[in-house]
């Protein structure tokens, strides 16, 4: 049930896996979905011109680009947000809002806008948007109007409560108009972590075989390795298929690690467990923490880098309040609303098993442990990080030994 709290929008306005499948035999399951996955909409869109300099010297403003629009600005550009072209207008944006669909009626689960403060800027104007000096893309405005916010957020975030991250961000963070228009590519971002785009993506994926997408925001410890490597036993995965690991880099909840660090911890984990069933890429996009919502954005966005199936973890994209903790999705939302979705998105959903490590058979499904009796091993969240700081060691059935590492680097942000 999502929770709802007393600290509405308005004072920030001034307005408004249990179901785990049984393993069948990699002979007898056939591919339910060819890679040579169709984008959203029907076309992968890629917006970089040729003539970078006319591009460039036909715009009359300049805007700094903030981590989250630059994020929205390199997706839109390269296609990940496919089959955008710009911005938001009002007419999809309320559509998205209201109804979890562009005007034109395709599924879209999250509003995609640019928002400002500046009164100056009109309809007409060309906008040259930058990262610092290198020049990302041009902007037209086509029109200008007020974000709906409280509307927004109780709809796409389930509650008009400012103890929710998100709709804090869209609360304090954003600016009172959006802005919407077509967008020019002229640079991708520079970055401490290469984010690939889904055309070099797609160049890179396996023609003929399935493609499981994991999405995730933290450090890959030893029970999200299990989960998706065996992923590929679910039998809606064909035979051979393989696992993308595709992990946001952008901003997220304030004390999440820092991306820079989570793709270093990647990379050693890549190099460290070497399997071939398993490609890592990653995702300069900004978390929202919208639970239901944002996982069916997270597997659009897969769908457009050529993912056929989307691996849905327990309260996905789930967020605490900040005030008492309390969960603002229920555990299983994220899965059935995916579920209802999968069919009219083109994407097959895969439920996260419900791994537990036990001391006699590693890592098993919890209902497995249970009915065998099975003496379970724990370590929470908390009591890692606490042995993290202190130099204690860490199981290795818990975290990879060169995780642990590049967290106990100094200047990593860990100690």
């Amino acid at each position: 049930m999502v929770k709802f709290t007393a600290i509405v929008l308005a004072l920030a306005f001034g307005a408004a896996s249990a179901f785990a499948p049984m393993r069948t035999p990699a002979a007898l399951r056939k591919s339910v979905i060819s890679n040579m996955q169709e984008p959203h909409g029907g076309t992968l869109v890629d917006l970089f011109v040729d003539d970078k300099e006319a591009a460039i010297k036909s715009c009359t403003k300049t805007i700094q680009l903030n981590p989250r629009q630059l994020c929205d600005v390199e997706l839109i550009t390269n296609g990940g947000f496919s089959p955008l072209t710009g911005f938001m207008n009002e007419e999809d944006y309320l559509s998205v809002v209201n109804d979890v669909k562009l005007a034109s009626g395709l599924l879209f689960s999250l509003p995609v806008v640019f928002d400002t403060d500046d009164e100056s800027i009109v309809v007409g104007d060309k906008i040259l948007l930058k990262q610092d000096d290198l020049e990302i893309a041009t902007f037209t405005i086509e029109s200008k109007y007020l974000a709906q916010k409280p509307l927004e957020c109780l709809n796409c975030y389930g509650t008009s409560s400012i103890e929710h991250p998100g709709t804090l961000m869209v609360a304090m963070e954003k600016g009172k108009y959006y802005l919407s228009g077509a967008l020019e590519g002229l640079n991708k971002p520079v970055r401490d972590f290469p984010c690939k785009t889904p055309k070099e993506v797609r160049a890179e994926l396996p023609d003929d075989k399935d493609v499981v997408a994991f999405q995730c925001r933290n450090p890959v410890h030893r029970a999200h390795y299990e989960l998706f490597t065996r992923a590929l036993d679910d039998e809606k995965v064909g035979q051979d298929g393989v696992v993308m690991v595709h992990p946001t880099c952008g901003p997220t909840q304030a004390d999440d690690i820092d991306g820079t660090v989570r793709y270093k911890t990647y990379e050693v984990l890549k190099e460290e467990t070497a399997n071939p069933r398993v490609i890592w890429n990653y995702l300069p996009y900004s978390m929202h923490m919208a639970g239901p919502r944002e996982a069916i954005h997270h597997m659009m966005i897969r769908k457009n880098f050529g993912c056929t199936h989307f691996i849905i973890g327990r309260d996905m994209a789930g967020s605490k309040s900040s005030l008492d903790g309390e969960d603002f999705y229920g555990a299983y939302e994220a899965q059935e609303f995916a579920e209802s979705k999968s069919a009219e998105l083109g994407v097959k959903c895969v439920p996260s098993l419900n791994l537990v490590f036990t001391e006699e058979e590693g890592y098993v499904t919890a209902d497995e442990a249970e009915t065998k009796g099975l003496t379970k091993k724990n370590l929470s969240g908390t009591k890692f990080r606490k042995a993290l700081r202190a130099g204690e060691e860490i199981p290795e059935w818990f975290a990879f030994k060169s995780v642990v590492e590049v967290l106990r680097a100094p200047g990593n942000g860990i100690n």
